[in-house]
């Protein structure tokens, strides 16, 4: 697999409250692996108290968008392109589990920051070939 792949597969096991168990001579292991499965605000989605796992709310073709709740009023999205090209993926806030108008702020867990934007009604993000986008949402207003 390529690393975004393995960034799609690791995202998937968090976001769903999967058991996040290595299965590779930790003794070997690559920094890029590293990277993947040490990513701090990905795992503590998986290991967030409210501990309910996120479901595939939307599939269009290559596309899905995964939702879940999390503790404080948050919700985890993970934006799935399988598809051949990059893409825009959108998630509506009426299926997330969010109130349709709420402003909402986004932070990229893979990116490590929070965006600049603020969000109402949906998220749009392009997403690459085989690769993923991982946000938690916090409704600020």
């Amino acid at each position: 697999m390529t690393k975004d792949e393995y960034v799609v597969h690791f995202s998937i096991w968090a976001i769903s409250k999967a058991p996040l168990l290595l299965g590779c001579d930790v003794r070997n292991i690559t920094k890029e692996t590293m990277e993947i499965v040490a990513n701090k605000e990905v795992i503590s989605v998986n290991q967030d108290p409210l501990g309910v796992q996120a479901k595939k709310v939307r599939m269009e073709g290559d596309l899905e968008v995964w939702a879940g709740p999390l503790s404080g009023y948050r919700v985890a999205l993970l934006l799935v392109n399988q598809g051949p090209s990059r893409t825009s993926i959108t998630a509506n806030w009426d299926d997330v589990g969010i109130p349709t108008n709420s402003v909402v702020e986004a932070r990229d867990l893979w990116e490590h920051k929070t965006l600049k934007a603020r969000f109402v009604g949906n998220l749009t993000a392009t997403v690459g070939s085989h690769a993923c986008k991982m946000y938690v949402l916090k409704p600020v207003s």
